[in-house]
């Protein structure tokens, strides 16, 4: 299982001592369980219990915000291209509220990260929760949080999301206001901003990676992420002449799917069967690859074979770069790769599998900070090193 950090545990003992200093145990009388107001939305839809929702439903992979973080993101990107689609989702007229489909209907955008489809979910949570107190408030947004968490417990950047959001809203001065409808506005006024800047990351990402890109270089990528597609996209964008080795990212293809949203934008690409990392990587400058998840070590979670690719690389001295929104930054520790929970999905070989054959159906790999170089983010570009001290900071 994942090893929670001291800091994790530290503030889960505080939250239980504040909780029972509110409510006193009463001997007395057998504690009753708390009414459930959305007892549809825990339920996963995933019909295959035994294969991640994260995997099945989204081929494509895909915290505090200090007031470095704004301003960076507000100076990067200072307003949004002429023509850009609305994103709002309509309500449903007669229909009640539910987080879930409140989550799913943001999902349904090919562009949107899972975790800001789940920040939006929550934002909205707080504008049509009927709460007439602070604490109703903060209770009903702590149970919309756990139905998105439960929804896939698997996915670490939607946990993440959802923990980041909960700090950064409910850790606010509007908290103390005397007036409910006050505070309420407040809340509903950071949530959206927390979505605005979560949206923008991606593109802020590609602005700080671009000094690293230089002319005539050959980049090796693993999979589909749309973060380093934006990277590379702005590269091509700023007429810099570069190729890319893509890995073929069995058994889903991503790589396929990326070789082809390179090809359109007439960038020089190689596809790569996952097997030929080591052969080609003499000819590779530097890797790029995007992250289900960074944590506290300051490695990474992603795609099964980043790992691989990544002990490859150091060995023959080319450094590896990852590119990660900070809403993907989980604390969460894991020692090796059998720490992880499991995230399965299903494996088609093309030929029937005897079964007596067990096939490994883990589809991602913890790779840790050692094989890393920088990590891209939002917040700036950091070591591995440093990314212990920003999680402390976002979540302070």
């Amino acid at each position: 299982m994942w090893c929670r950090s001291a800091s994790f545990i530290l503030d889960k003992q505080q939250n239980d001592t504040v909780s029972n200093l509110r409510n006193p145990p009463d001997s007395l009388t057998p504690a009753s369980p708390p009414p459930l107001s959305m007892p549809d939305t825990l339920q996963n839809p995933n019909p295959q219990n035994n294969i991640s929702a994260y995997y099945q439903t989204r081929a494509a992979h895909h915290a505090v915000v200090t007031s470095d973080w704004l301003a960076q993101a507000q100076a990067a990107v200072t307003r949004e291209p002429d023509g850009a689609p609305d994103t709002s989702v309509p309500p449903v007229a007669g229909k009640p509220f539910s987080v879930i489909d409140e989550f799913n209907s943001w999902r349904k955008q090919p562009d949107l990260a899972e975790a800001v489809a789940a920040i939006r979910a929550l934002a909205a949570v707080i504008r049509n929760c009927q709460a007439t107190t602070m604490m109703e408030l903060e209770i009903e947004l702590k149970k919309a949080s756990d139905s998105l968490k439960l929804w896939d417990a698997t996915s670490i950047s939607l946990t993440a999301g959802c923990d980041l959001f909960m700090r950064y809203v409910t850790r606010t001065s509007a908290l103390e206001y005397e007036d409910f409808n006050s505070a309420k506005s407040r809340l509903i006024e950071r949530a959206e901003k927390f979505g605005e800047i979560s949206c923008k990351a991606r593109r802020i990402i590609a602005m700080l990676s671009q000094d690293f890109i230089f002319d005539g270089c050959t980049i090796m990528v693993h999979g589909f992420s749309r973060v380093v597609l934006e990277v590379l996209k702005t590269a091509a964008q700023s007429k810099k002449l570069f190729r890319v080795f893509c890995t073929e990212g069995r058994p889903d293809r991503t790589g396929l799917r990326l070789s082809n949203e390179l090809a359109k934008l007439d960038v020089p690409v190689k596809l790569l069967i996952d097997s030929a990392v080591a052969y080609t990587m003499d000819d590779v400058d530097m890797v790029f690859v995007g992250a289900d998840g960074v944590v506290e070590s300051g490695g990474i979670i992603n795609m099964m074979g980043t790992y691989q690719m990544a002990l490859v690389a150091h060995s023959m001295n080319k450094p590896v770069y990852v590119a990660a929104e900070s809403y993907k930054f989980a604390r969460l520790y894991p020692l090796d790769q059998k720490d992880m929970a499991p995230a399965l999905r299903p494996i088609d070989f093309g030929v029937p599998i005897p079964s007596k054959v067990e096939v490994e159906t883990s589809a991602r790999d913890y790779t840790p900070p050692q094989y890393l170089t920088l990590l891209f983010t939002d917040l700036g570009v950091l070591t591995p090193s440093v990314v212990s001290d920003e999680l402390i900071q976002l979540y302070l």
